[in-house]
């Protein structure tokens, strides 16, 4: 957890699975903010909420209400990637970083079935999750 202190503002604490300021400045433009008949839950809670989701696996339902009610984080997940926001947000924050960050994930890489079984005396890979 990353904890901001600021003098007159109420204590913030950012998960480091929750947008940096630099992040949401990239995405808060690309939103659609049609106004709808109730008041909105803020697009930031929301977002996070929705990343929440999908780094714990959870259900929807178990979407923490710092996040708001998890029926908007679903209903927005839904409505956005029907509008095909996630794509456009996806291209703006790989463009801002530049390269910086590579992601493979061994569910979506093929590799040859003998390869899977190694040769003895090979080096064991080892991966982790790098705050």
């Amino acid at each position: 957890m990353i904890q901001s202190f600021e003098i007159g503002k109420p204590l913030m604490t950012r998960r480091r699975y929750e947008l940096t300021d630099h992040e949401w400045s990239i995405i808060s433009p690309l939103l659609p903010n049609k106004p709808r008949g109730v008041a909105r839950v803020d697009d930031r809670r929301v977002l996070n909420g929705i990343l929440w989701r999908f780094r714990t696996g959870s259900p929807w339902a178990e979407v923490p209400e710092r996040y708001g009610p998890p029926t908007a984080c679903y209903n927005r997940f839904v409505r956005w990637r029907k509008a095909g926001v996630w794509d456009r947000l996806l291209e703006a924050v790989s463009k801002a970083y530049d390269g910086d960050i590579v992601m493979i994930d061994s569910t979506c890489v093929r590799v040859h079935q003998h390869a899977a079984t190694g040769k003895k005396g090979m080096e064991t890979m080892v991966a982790w999750d790098v705050p």
